[in-house]
């Protein structure tokens, strides 16, 4: 584990204690350094085992549980049921690549609107706001339509995926109106592959 990153280690008693602070802390203070953007690792203090998964699940679970959740029940409900399923790993990928693609696009608003007010939060925060409940703006509307862009192409290229394994994986399985390799009716794909022109047979030998 790298010098730099901050060990947290949880003992029996649920208790976490901070070793750079040597002191204990709450998860309050681990959302802290979540928001603070500092790197730790929370291990089991007795077998060493990976916890960090688990504390921002509680956080998580914590911060749902308030006033202001962020997935409705029906959200959930569709999360729970991709656990098991072929799309869980590639749907994984997608919403983690989905968030990056997010986190990009609020730090070009944030930039851009710092550029505009000269450093002044208040208006910088304003100003962001605005832009993103009205979708006003011709800076605004280019970066929106750049994250739909790049969404719908991250679930084209999750759907080929999807597509391409089912391929490989009854590849040796007939199916009516999809011929195997080898068997008449097959079109030949790939570099150099040939198809019968129009109206007319192949070739017979």
């Amino acid at each position: 584990m790298a010098e730099n990153v901050r060990l947290i280690k949880k003992y029996p008693n649920r208790r976490l204690y901070d070793t750079r602070t040597s002191t204990y802390i709450t998860l309050a203070d681990v959302k802290e350094l979540v928001l603070k953007h500092e790197e730790f690792h929370v291990v089991d203090a007795k077998s060493g085992d990976e916890l960090t998964r688990s504390i921002l699940l509680q956080i998580i679970l914590e911060e749902e549980s308030g006033g202001s959740p962020m997935f409705t029940s029906d959200v959930l409900t569709q999360f729970i049921r991709f656990y098991g399923n072929a799309m869980q790993g590639m749907m994984g990928s997608y919403l983690e690549r989905n968030i990056q693609l997010f986190n990009e696009l609020q730090k070009r608003m944030q930039d851009q609107s710092q550029s505009m007010h000269g450093g002044d939060n208040s208006k910088v925060n304003q100003d962001l706001w605005n832009q993103f409940v009205t979708f006003q703006g011709p800076a605004m509307q280019s970066l929106i339509s750049t994250y739909m862009d790049q969404s719908r192409t991250m679930f084209l290229q999750m759907q080929q995926q999807l597509q391409n394994q089912t391929r490989n994986m009854f590849a040796g399985f007939p199916f009516p109106g999809f011929p195997m390799p080898g068997m008449p009716g097959h079109t030949p794909q790939g570099p150099g592959a040939q198809e019968p022109s129009s109206g007319s047979e192949p070739e017979k030998k």
